[in-house]
Order: C-alpha cells, then structure tokens, then sequence
C-alpha cells in the first residue's frame, strides 16, 4: 500500500513534540501540505526546523496559537481559512487527585482537550463538506475507555471527544468526509517523557525502570507491555488520513497495545 496525500493540506494541532509532530511528520512524508502549531512562534519554529531537515522538500508551516481560547482557535482559522485533513491532537494531562481538582481546572481541561477540536471542526468540516472531501480525526486515548483514577478529568476530555467525533461523522453522512477517533495508549510523547522522568526522580530509580514499572502499576492489561513510540500512533493517523480509508468513519480506532480489555 502506497499512501500519496500530494496536494492535500492538513493542520495538526498541538504539534511541536510528541505524538502531533509525529504524525505532521508522517503527513509531510505522504506528500501533505502540513500546518504545525503550538502555543509559541519559538516552539513552531523548532518543529518546522525539525520537519525540514528530516524531510527536505516537503512543504510545511505553522501557527502560533492558545487553542484553548476561542480567540486562538480564530486566529488559526483567519491563517488558514480551509484544510483537507485536520488532526485534533492539543490537549493537556497530569496525574491529580480526583477531590483537589479545581472547577477552573476542569474548565481549563475542558477548554484546551474538547473546545478547541469543536471549535476548528465546526469550522473546518464545512469546507471539506462543500468540496466532498475531507479527513477529520480526533485524538481520544485508552483513557476514554478506562478512565483513571489519578485522572479523572482528563479521562472525561478524551470520553468527550470521542462522542463528538462519532456525532460529527454522522453528520456529515453520505459525502466523502471521514470522521475518527484515534485512541493511544500510555505512548512516549514530550510530556509522557517527564512525568516517566518525574517519577524515576520520586523512587531513585532509571527511567527505563520507572517506565516498566508504570505500566506494571498502571496498565497491567496492556498486551505489549511497554510505552508506545509516537510512530506507531502517527501510522494509524496516516492511514486513515489516507484515500485508502475512505470506508472507516465514525469509528473510535484502537493503537493502545490492548490495554482495553474488549474485543469490540
């Protein structure tokens, strides 16, 4: 199989590290046109340079913007009024206990993880509709399934986008715009990293042991037994950015190494 996005555009959000610039690199590699952003000119001009260098010619460039605001998601949307394919992967996490999360807490993890992806699709969708073609995907986690207990505010986001992600695809039933969630696993992103980092520091041990243990602790179900690479969430987000998947919309799509205990 051979994915050729030439001449498609795409912006992936929140995309300056991690699982976002994984995938705008996976996109720029299949020929796309891609958009980074983040919430610093500094940071999107740091993943642009990185984009660049491993992949020459492709065409890529970015947007600096507080997705979390409905002002920063304007802002991107004057840039770049229309998109192909768009990859809602912003958002925000942190282990917290459930009774010392702040209502502005569960706002703010609201605001940034499920108003920023209403806001662009809203926007977005409309064009792709209009032109009979498009890509939408949104970045849920395993945390929708399972919601954890040092987590729970974050888990809500992620159960969220995936129920407006499966809405949206029937919305736009009928015409050649896709709509999917795609769920990862515990996956060595920038801030996975240092939380990984964080608790190596708190028991004295190496991080590679305090990422075992993590799993271990955390996801005993996991099947692979170990943290996911970016790649190999950026290669389900490819394809299914791709014409290939043109029949899987409306689907919540697994790359999570079997820690859902389910086989539907």
């Amino acid at each position: 199989m051979k994915i050729d996005l030439t001449g498609k555009t795409a912006i992936i959000t929140g995309s300056t590290a991690g699982i976002g610039l994984a995938i705008a690199k996976g996109l720029a590699n299949a020929g796309a046109a891609v958009t980074v952003t983040g919430r610093t000119q500094a940071r999107v001009d740091d993943a642009i340079a990185t984009l660049k260098q491993a992949l020459p010619t492709a065409t890529v460039d970015g947007v600096a913007a507080d997705l979390g605001t409905a002002e920063g998601c304007q802002s991107l949307i004057d840039r770049k009024p229309d998109c192909d394919i768009l990859i809602n992967n912003v958002g925000i996490f942190g282990p917290k206990d459930f009774f010392e999360i702040s209502d502005e807490e569960w706002q703010q993890f609201f605001d940034v993880n499920v108003m920023s992806a209403v806001r662009l699709s809203r926007h977005y969708a409309q064009g792709m509709k209009q032109r009979d073609w498009g890509r939408i995907q949104f970045l849920s986690s395993e945390s929708a399934l399972n919601i954890p207990a040092e987590m729970v505010h974050y888990g809500m986001t992620k159960s969220a986008v995936q129920s407006i992600s499966r809405g949206l695809a029937k919305v736009l039933a009928g015409t050649r715009v896709t709509v999917n969630a795609v769920l990862p696993g515990p996956t060595k992103s920038e801030g996975v990293g240092k939380m990984i980092a964080d608790i190596a520091k708190q028991q004295g041990v190496s991080e590679a042991e305090a990422e075992a243990n993590f799993v271990k602790e955390n996801r005993p179900s996991s099947i692979i037994q170990r943290v996911a690479e970016v790649e190999e969430v950026a290669n389900l987000s490819v394809y299914l950015a791709s014409e290939q998947a043109s029949a899987t919309t409306g689907a919540a799509m697994r790359v999570e190494g079997g820690i859902v205990d389910t086989m539907a």
